[in-house]
């Protein structure tokens, strides 16, 4: 199969799911900048949650990802397996900055 990607605007990113003591899922919203813009979620899960964590809500992105199906007593399921999230990661804000008593040249 060749590479997914799909580029978007995180919309939200949800806290870790815990499912068990081998298994933890996260999951995030992208909305894309098509001509009918979509809402598309993607998960990430156990080692593999790292990848969402430099960036917030409202970046843009570029979303590598594996499309995952199964079936459940009858009925089929996908998920946006994300294995891969490019874009700027977040600049750290002044809070931050002064948290961390960085120093600037600011001469006032």
């Amino acid at each position: 199969m060749s590479e997914l990607t799909m580029k978007g605007v995180i919309k939200l990113i949800n806290p870790v799911k815990v499912i068990s003591d081998k298994f933890s899922v996260r999951e995030f919203v992208i909305t894309t900048a098509d001509k009918y813009p979509q809402e598309v979620i993607f998960q990430t899960v156990n080692d593999r949650m790292d990848v969402i964590a430099p960036y917030g809500q409202g970046q843009e992105v570029t979303v590598s990802f594996n499309v995952r199906g199964r079936e459940y007593n009858g009925k089929y399921y996908n998920t946006l397996d994300a294995y891969k999230v490019q874009g700027e990661a977040a600049a750290p804000s002044v809070l931050d900055s002064i948290l961390n008593n960085e120093q600037d040249d600011l001469p006032f």
